[in-house]
């Protein structure tokens, strides 16, 4: 049944549909389908046998279409999504546990924390199934180092290259994470209106928890509304610590055993 149908069986008006749909979603149903049409292009990439087929699998019409859509959303053809994608890595210790960096030829593509490095590695590998892993250490190292001083002597953002792929809405909410300036924190719903979509609180939320590269996209600056810390991709303790090195919450940072690590030099495995 053609989803004119549908509504006028319901008894539901095509602007009210769309005005339910943005309220709950926030976002309207055009937008939903060409995140999902990108989601599946994305998989289907590495699983037909050409770019076109990708295209058409994913539910795109043509694939001039789809080209286009996906250059504009993800900043690559369909074609590129299907090309071998080198990825170089630099795991060590940091003041918030284990850090895991790892960067393409574009810039850094990942930046994750946690208590156990094999863990972090296995995710790194899950979301780059097709990744050809190569040495990058002089880069990565001196990144690294960077990053790991930041965390302890928070100033001015650090100006390193990212490689940051996601939706056009993401790469959006993410744009505007970069400009919360040191010390301070905005609200899902403060950031929502500055980018013109004040019933988007819930997918600004949602491009926050995609997030991959921590510190350097702060996410960890946008709390909730009634001033609490609300989840964090990497734990609500290191965000807690990161906001308080920062100035942006009163009191001296909380030393949790994990987190207490200060170990000089970082290593590759």
């Amino acid at each position: 049944m053609a989803i004119g149908g549908l509504l006028a069986g319901l008894g539901v008006s095509a602007a009210e549909m769309r005005r339910q749909f943005r309220a709950r979603l926030g976002t309207t149903p055009k937008a939903y389908a060409q995140a999902l049409r990108l989601t599946r292009l994305v998989r289907a990439a590495s699983q037909q046998p050409s770019a076109l087929a990708a295209t058409l699998a994913a539910g795109f019409e043509s694939g001039t279409r789809g080209y286009a859509t996906a250059r504009q959303a993800l900043g690559v053809t369909p074609g590129g999504l299907r090309r071998e994608l080198r990825v170089g890595w630099w795991l060590g210790l940091s003041e918030l546990g284990w850090m895991l960096m790892a960067a393409t030829p574009a810039g850094i593509c990942w930046l994750s924390f946690g208590p156990e490095p094999q863990a972090l590695l296995e995710e790194l590998a899950a979301a780059f199934p097709r990744a050809t892993w190569v040495a990058d250490t002089l880069r990565l190292r001196t990144w690294f180092e960077r990053v790991r001083q930041y965390v302890l002597l928070p100033a001015a953002a650090l100006e390193l290259p990212l490689d940051v792929r996601g939706t056009a809405f993401q790469a959006r909410v993410w744009k505007a994470l970069q400009e919360i300036p040191l010390g301070q924190t905005r609200s899902y719903g403060e950031l929502a209106r500055a980018l013109g979509r004040p019933s988007a609180s819930r997918a600004v939320a949602a491009a926050c928890a995609a997030n991959r590269i921590g510190l350097l996209i702060p996410c960890h600056r946008v709390i909730a509304a009634d001033g609490s810390l609300a989840g964090y991709r990497w734990g609500v303790a290191r965000k807690r610590r990161l906001l308080e090195r920062e100035g942006a919450l009163p009191g001296a940072a909380t030393i949790d055993d994990q987190m207490a690590i200060s170990t000089a030099g970082s290593r590759r495995l």
